[in-house]
């Protein structure tokens, strides 16, 4: 992960269980953002676009990045609770929230072990659920290279953001997120039965969005958290997959950017 942008800096930040790296920028009132299984990278033009009208904190996941890994933790729930402890540590609490993909799935479990502590959520292509048509895509069944090109609608956004062939060092980055992501999320892969059960007791309002072309996590999950969040409401983005932030940044953070300042 690379940091490219003169707003943000990059923190580490020193916990009882362990160092969690943070890229942090902007101003005003803090906003958590949650990123992909495939880790963060880097200060995106969405993280920009935010950080116009928030204090945007985009920490590196437990056991992904530079963050310290948990060898004990098995589950999502594990990760959730740790940010939870995290956003107690550093008085952060309640704040807004912003998970993709996994990190949305992150942010769902940490709203139902705690309904205070987001005044407003917004999940972007959420994992979490499990579809009620097709699957969430296997990433063990193809190459990690395979994997992050099908979360993009057009191949020239994935070749903007890393090249046509990946250096040797993301191959590894992407390879030790992805041992991380086995250990949490492998069985079932990628969706937590019992959050369809949960999250009717999420009154936090919600905001759903989806890339037109998401070949990752099926539109139809989007369905499955609108149907049990009591306060959600969905905006599909047209001309982006499961990369949206990334390849529509300007469409997505209006939406965002929106929501949580209505």
């Amino acid at each position: 992960m690379t940091l490219t942008s003169d707003v943000a800096t990059e923190e580490m930040l020193e916990l009882p269980w362990g160092k969690v790296q943070v890229l942090k920028g902007g101003a005003g009132d803090p906003l958590l953002v949650l990123h992909h299984d495939t880790g963060n990278p880097g200060w995106l033009p969405f993280y920009d676009e935010l950080a116009k009208s928030f204090t945007v904190y985009v920490p590196s996941h437990p056991g992904f990045g530079k963050s310290d890994r948990p060898d004990w933790a098995r589950t999502v729930r594990d990760l959730a609770t740790l940010y939870l402890w995290l956003l107690d540590e550093f008085d952060l609490a309640p704040l807004n929230v912003c998970g993709l993909g996994f990190g949305g799935w992150i942010a769902a479990e940490m709203a139902t072990m705690d309904h205070r502590v987001f005044r407003r959520q917004v999940l972007i292509g959420a994992a979490g659920v499990q579809p009620t048509d097709g699957e969430i895509l296997d990433q063990f069944l193809v190459s990690t290279t395979e994997y992050v090109q099908m979360g993009f609608s057009d191949d020239a956004n994935f070749e903007r953001l890393y090249g046509s062939e990946p250096d040797l060092d993301q191959l590894e980055v992407w390879e030790i997120n992805r041992e991380m992501t086995t250990r949490i999320a492998w069985k079932p892969y990628m969706f937590d039965q019992s959050l369809p059960h949960l999250i009717p007791g999420v009154k936090t309002p919600t905001l759903l969005v989806w890339g037109a072309n998401d070949r990752i996590v099926p539109l139809n999950c989007a369905q499955r958290y609108l149907d049990g969040l009591p306060n959600a409401r969905l905006d599909v983005i047209d001309g982006g997959g499961h990369y949206v932030e990334v390849e529509r940044p300007d469409a997505v953070a209006k939406s965002v950017i929106g929501f949580l300042t209505d």
